[in-house]
């Protein structure tokens, strides 16, 4: 795991912790690094308002990469290490919003 005191978080926030207009339960504090612009965004949503390209899922291969941001500690995971999470950070132990999976499609390629 790496930490990442400062990191910019594209999109629409409304709080320190990644959460955005589109997600803004409790445990909706996950910004994801995309594969194809290098920035991180809270959401896919967001990507999609603020960046004119088309998303460019993470290959199997590059799983390893840190690619996920904590928003309560700013401690950066792997994609395997967030897939493998059971919906909470590794270093913190904050919960994570489990229905996240459902867009991991929309991310990761599987």
């Amino acid at each position: 795991m790496g930490y990442l005191k400062e990191t910019e978080i594209k999109g629409k926030l409304v709080d320190n912790e990644t959460r955005c207009v589109h997600y803004q339960t409790e445990k909706d504090i996950v910004a994801i690094k995309f594969y194809c612009c290098d920035s991180y965004f809270p959401c896919f949503k967001c990507h999609e308002e603020t960046v004119s390209h088309d998303i460019q899922l993470w290959p199997m291969n590059k799983w390893n990469e840190f690619a996920v941001l904590c928003g309560s500690c700013k401690t950066e995971l792997t994609i395997n290490q967030y897939l493998t999470s059971n919906s909470s950070c590794p270093s913190c132990g904050s919960a994570f919003n489990d229905k996240c999976s459902l867009h991991h499609h929309l991310y990761f390629q599987v």
